[in-house]
């Protein structure tokens, strides 16, 4: 199983962007998703959480601006940012607990996300 991330860039102030996550390899169900940022010098924290049974969670910093979602389908999660701001800069990394030959969490590669003022 890997995760492919994707989505991040260079987005002024006030913009938008839209990270996917993609699963991809023997995937059976995937079950609790988060997204995680890491700014320079500072250590990685949650943003997002997504639970399977539809319970979501945000960090109080990106709450009524963040969204995490997830389409079954296509085995894709995704974060839409909106409203983004300068201290939203960061690399954006995807975990995902998914249900395969075994059951067990699995990490993105990261992605870029930076603001400008």
């Amino acid at each position: 199983v890997q995760l492919q991330a994707s989505g991040g860039g260079l987005v002024q102030a006030g913009g938008s962007l839209r990270l996917s996550c993609a699963a991809s390899g023997i995937i059976f169900n995937i079950k609790t998703i988060e997204w995680y940022r890491q700014a320079p010098g500072k250590q990685r924290e949650l943003v997002a959480s997504d639970t399977s049974g539809g319970s979501t969670n945000y960090a109080d910093s990106v709450k009524g601006r963040f969204t995490i979602s997830r389409d079954n389908t296509k085995n894709t999660v995704y974060l839409q940012m909106n409203n983004l701001k300068p201290e939203d800069t960061a690399v954006y990394y995807c975990k995902a607990a998914i249900v395969s030959i075994t059951i067990r969490d699995f990490w993105g590669q990261g992605t870029q996300v930076t603001v400008s003022s």
